[in-house]
C-alpha cells in the first residue's frame, strides 16, 4: 500500500505576481495542482473586498487585486475563505490569505511552500478553525511579445517557434505565463492562417529577457519579414484599438505610429504591424481567434 507523505496539503506549484507602476493594483497568478481546490477558491475569494476579478488561464488562476488590507467577515460555507491584504514595496509584493476549515489550509501549507514564494508567516491550521498566512513575492513586471511572420510556404510555424523560445528563456527571475495565437486579416501576402503570436511573462529582469528572447528568434527564424514588438507594463489596453484595426483589414506601417510610443520594435519586419496587433489579445483567447471581414 502506498504512503502519503502529507495527507492533508496539496502544495500549489508556482505562484508569482506582478504590479502597477503606482503599486495599488495587483495581478496574483497562482498555479495549481487540484482544479477543484482552484475552482473553490476563486468561487469565494471573489468575495473579498480586495479581490475586483478572478480567471483561469491555462492551469493557473488570476486574481485581480487592489493594495490594502481588510478584516474579512469569514463565515463557514458562506464566506469561508478570502484575501485579507495587498502590499507592495519597491521590489516584493505580500499576500495574505485567511480560511477557516480546509479553506485555512489552503491559506497556509498549501500557498506558503508554492516556488516562488520568498518567505511566509503563517497560524497553525486544520480541524474547523480558522488560520491565515502571509507570503511575499518578489514584485515582478509584465512583458508581452509579440511575434509574427517568421515561416516560409515550405516550412516552419509562428506559433511552436515563439512557444518554443518562450520557454527557452524561462529562469527563475522571469516566468513564461502564457502564449495566445491572434488571427490577423487575411492580407494577401500570408503564409497561409495569417497569425500572429503574443507571449506574456512575468519578470524582474525585462531587458535580459527582451534581449534573450529577441538573440533566439533572429536564430531560428525562416523568413525576412520578421517582426518583433515588446510591451512593458501592467496592461496593454492602449494597444486594443489597433489590434482591432488589423484583425479588420489591411493597413499600413503608419498606423503603427499610432501606437509606437507605447511599444518597443525589436525586429522591423513587414511582419512588426501584427506582432504589435497580437499584443493586446494576450490571453484574451475568444477574441484573438476572432476572424473578421471588413467591420465585422
Amino acid at each position: 500500500m502506498a504512503n502519503i507523505s502529507d495527507p492533508y496539503s496539496i502544495r500549489y506549484p508556482e505562484i508569482c505576481a506582478v504590479a502597477n507602476a503606482d503599486g495599488n493594483a495587483v495581478e496574483l497568478i497562482e498555479e495549481f495542482a487540484c482544479i477543484g481546490g482552484a475552482m473553490w477558491a476563486g468561487h469565494n475569494y471573489q468575495k473579498s473586498p480586495l479581490v475586483q476579478s478572478v480567471r483561469m488561464v491555462g492551469n493557473t488562476q488570476r486574481f485581480m487585486l487592489s493594495a490594502g488590507e481588510e478584516k474579512l467577515a469569514l463565515e463557514g460555507s458562506y464566506f469561508p475563505a478570502g484575501i485579507a491584504g495587498v502590499e507592495v514595496t519597491g521590489n516584493e509584493i505580500g499576500i495574505t490569505y485567511r480560511g477557516m476549515g480546509g479553506g485555512g489550509v489552503g491559506a497556509t501549507v498549501c500557498r506558503t511552500t508554492a516556488t516562488g514564494v520568498i518567505r511566509s508567516t503563517s497560524e497553525p491550521c486544520g480541524g474547523g478553525r480558522e488560520a491565515g498566512a502571509q507570503i511575499w513575492l518578489p514584485r515582478r513586471e509584465r512583458v508581452i511579445i509579440g511575434v509574427d511572420d517568421t515561416d516560409t510556404p515550405e516550412e516552419g510555424a509562428t506559433w511552436t517557434l515563439a512557444h518554443n523560445i518562450a520557454e527557452a528563456v524561462q529562469t527563475p527571475e522571469t516566468r513564461y505565463l502564457s502564449h495566445t495565437i491572434v488571427q490577423l486579416f487575411p492580407v494577401p501576402y500570408r503564409t497561409k492562417n495569417c497569425v500572429a503570436v503574443a507571449c506574456e511573462f512575468a519578470t524582474t529582469e525585462p531587458e535580459q529577457l527582451v534581449t534573450a528572447f529577441e538573440e533566439l528568434l533572429k536564430k531560428y527564424t525562416l523568413s525576412d519579414e520578421t517582426g518583433m514588438a515588446v510591451f512593458r507594463g501592467f496592461s496593454p489596453d492602449t494597444l486594443t484599438e489597433y489590434g482591432w484595426k488589423v484583425k479588420r483589414g489591411e493597413i499600413t506601417r503608419d498606423d503603427l505610429n499610432e501606437i509606437r510610443e507605447h511599444i518597443e520594435i525589436r525586429l522591423n519586419g513587414r511582419g512588426i504591424i501584427g506582432a504589435a496587433a497580437a499584443i493586446p489579445f494576450a490571453t484574451r483567447y475568444k477574441e484573438a481567434l476572432s476572424i473578421c471581414t471588413g467591420e465585422t
